[in-house]
């Protein structure tokens, strides 16, 4: 199909790059110029899959930057609100250093914007599309956009998640982000600049939401973490949860635990007497979680909850000692974190 078509068809509300994923995964000017000069060049560009949805319309599942990048460049991309976002402008490339400032057209200064001939070859270069089909299951598209991101890709595996929860219910994906933004969240996770760019405080609201009440015998049969987390958000997005009451009971856990001080989920040093560290999920499995099973008596509560004291006594514990996590998998540790956590809340 050639970009003019495809242009048509995002004029016409036909063709969704999601622009969510713009914040997720976000190229470079550099980037997107090289891009730009490839079309040029005649240089035949890696595929793009969309996924056909139930009215018809195509949800980019792979191929979303380059789209994005040839919209923004002639002025067309929105946000995801509607609004335009301002028309990309060129940095100069290996080949062609004379697209050093140029943009798609500009009627004031004909010497920085590309000829008519130039936009007339980009409209008329050819992408090719695969097409899957409607009839596909959201399993199935969410596999496909893994392998597809999974070569050569930056992506974290919650980036990667994000990004089939948004073309799967973007309401959902909006509730999480709410979420992770609850102010009591940010400040015991207390994560560090380069984990927050990966989105594993998302991970983390995920975690709490899937684990939070899940029976102990499943948590023994998880198996891979990641996969468990994966399939299980595939179905929280697909079927549904009842985001009132666990949005409620997320919001009630960590504003207990923000009250409480903002140490929990670190280690604590009983040769000092205080909690040193950085975020543990080791911590956070007994801790959040534990709190969170029983939170229907602690929102009523507060006061009994003593999350710190139960924190002490959890390090405190012989068996938890030094090296316990070294080298485990995280379902196995898991088995033991979780309904200890359970036990030391338990009214």
């Amino acid at each position: 199909m050639s970009i003019g078509e495809l242009t048509n068809l995002y004029r016409d509300s036909e063709l969704d790059v999601h622009p969510e994923f713009q914040r997720i995964y976000r190229w470079t000017d550099d980037q997107k110029s090289r891009l730009i000069e490839s079309i040029l060049l005649g240089i035949p560009l890696p595929s793009v899959f969309v996924a056909q949805t139930e009215g018809g319309t195509w949800d980019v599942v792979d191929g979303v930057q380059r789209i994005s990048t040839i919209l923004e460049f002639q002025g067309l991309l929105q946000d995801d609100e509607g609004h335009l976002l301002p028309p990309l402008k060129l940095t100069a490339t290996r080949y062609l250093p004379q697209l050093e400032g140029v943009v798609w057209e500009d009627g004031g200064d004909s010497s920085k914007s590309l000829s008519q001939a130039q936009r007339l070859d980009i409209r008329r270069a050819k992408m090719d599309l695969k097409i899957i089909k409607r009839e596909s299951s959201p399993a199935a598209k969410y596999d496909l956009f893994q392998r597809l991101n999974s070569y050569g890709s930056t992506l974290t595996r919650q980036e990667l998640r994000s990004c089939m929860i948004i073309g799967n219910s973007r309401s959902f994906y909006y509730w999480l982000e709410d979420l992770r933004r609850h102010q009591s969240f940010i400040d015991t996770v207390a994560l560090g600049e380069r984990l927050l760019s990966e989105q594993y405080d998302l991970e983390l609201v995920l975690r709490f939401l899937i684990f939070r009440t899940l029976e102990t015998d499943s948590i023994r049969s998880i198996g891979n973490l990641g996969e468990f987390l994966d399939t299980k958000s595939l179905e929280f997005s697909s079927e549904g949860i009842d985001q009132d009451s666990e949005g409620r009971r997320f919001r009630q856990t960590f504003d207990i635990l923000a009250d409480s001080g903002e140490d929990v989920f670190r280690k604590y040093n009983q040769g000092k007497e205080r909690f040193q560290g950085s975020f543990l999920n080791t911590a956070y499995e007994v801790i959040a979680l534990g709190l969170g099973y029983h939170i229907d008596y602690y929102a009523n509560h507060p006061e009994e909850s003593r999350p710190l004291d139960r924190a002490k006594e959890f390090w405190l514990d012989e068996s938890f000692g030094p090296g316990f996590a070294t080298g485990m998998r995280a379902d196995t540790r898991m088995t033991r974190t979780i309904p200890r956590g359970r036990e030391l809340f338990q009214p």
